[in-house]
């Protein structure tokens, strides 16, 4: 392929591939998914909203029940487009259904952030430092620090992807082992205070970081939208894509700059929750039943809300525990890697 190739022949040649690929009953399939997942997530949230609201309908105390209600749907909402739209793109990239962003570190990033500030400023330090500061800082450090990792590892004369993931792993490791050493230096109310924060929950998140959160994800997640069709070409391999005239290089830094975005939001916003994007691409890529991302894309986000939605509303309905909605989901992620990983015997 010669350099006179022209820039829209990449994303052309994506668009008569995918076009011609779904068949009728593909189509038919992807509609009826999109519907029953659809319905399931309007009935969650709205089972949330409503249901189980101590005071009169219609009356000021209901109101305010049900817009702190609504805070919480509006998190799982972010959270869900968040993982989806980031652990379907680096798992396109990676040309690997089991590998996932938390395998960058950024779950350690959040660790050794959180208990830092609890190791050095103590209780009261980090009560001080709650606010949409925080979380801007937060966001950014994980931002800069996965840029600096992939700028190193992917530019270099004999930089790939695998020995990123490799370094990914290691770092990841090692930040982890500095935040055991400091949590084991602390007094018992700090670690308490600590350890309800290192839980990937809802109530972490706070009304205020939605102003930010959210043009965040729309921003990155609407990058990697438009950017469906080069996935498309990327989910080929690296040679392929480069043989249809795909600049892969900078593709790739691209879609791992949108990704890291995504990713830090969501584990800044509520906390780490390691396998909740594994499981969520894992059922879009059943349900789509597609290699089209303009597909897998919105039945991977509504596959996520309805996950968190439905995980929350029966715990705190059904079993009255909805503190507990992390913990279940990353039980239940876990042992679907495991067979995954089992039935195709390698990583």
């Amino acid at each position: 392929m010669t350099q006179a190739l022209k820039a829209s022949k990449p994303a052309e040649a994506a668009e008569r591939s995918s076009a011609a690929l779904p068949s009728k009953k593909a189509r038919r399939r992807f509609v009826i998914f999109t519907t029953i997942l659809s319905v399931l997530a309007v009935a969650f949230a709205f089972g949330i909203l409503m249901l189980d609201n101590p005071m009169p309908f219609g009356s000021d105390g209901f109101k305010r029940i049900a817009k702190m209600r609504m805070t919480n749907v509006t998190v799982m909402l972010i959270v869900a487009f968040c993982q989806a739209m980031a652990t379907v793109s680096f798992q396109t990239i990676t040309n690997n259904r089991i590998i996932t962003p938390s395998i960058m570190g950024f779950e350690s990033l959040y660790t050794v952030i959180q208990t830092s500030s609890v190791y050095f400023l103590g209780v009261a330090g980090v009560v001080a430092l709650q606010g949409r500061g925080q979380f801007v800082l937060q966001v950014a450090v994980m931002v800069v620090l996965a840029l600096l990792l992939y700028g190193w590892l992917l530019r270099g004369r004999y930089g790939n992807l695998q020995i990123m993931l490799l370094v990914g792993i290691i770092i990841g490791g090692g930040l982890g082992s500095v935040s055991s050493f400091m949590q084991r230096l602390m007094t018992p109310s700090e670690f308490d205070v600590l350890t309800a924060r290192m839980f990937g929950s809802i109530s972490n998140a706070d009304a205020d970081y939605l102003p930010i959160a959210i043009p965040l994800c729309l921003i990155a997640g609407g990058a990697l939208w438009m950017k469906s069709r080069h996935l498309n070409l990327m989910a080929l391999g690296r040679d392929t894509a480069v043989g249809l005239g795909l600049n892969y290089k900078r593709e790739l830094m691209q879609v791992l700059f949108f990704v890291s975005i995504l990713m830090a939001v969501s584990t800044a916003l509520i906390g780490p929750m390691t396998f909740l994007g594994f499981l969520v691409a894992t059922l879009s890529y059943q349900f789509a039943d597609t290699y089209d991302h303009r597909k897998i894309f919105p039945i991977a986000v509504l596959v996520g809300f309805v996950v968190l939605t439905g995980a929350y509303f029966v715990m705190k309905n059904v079993f009255y525990a909805q503190g507990v909605v992390s913990i279940i989901i990353e039980m239940v992620g876990g042992v679907t890697f495991l067979i995954v990983m089992l039935r195709k015997g390698r990583l």
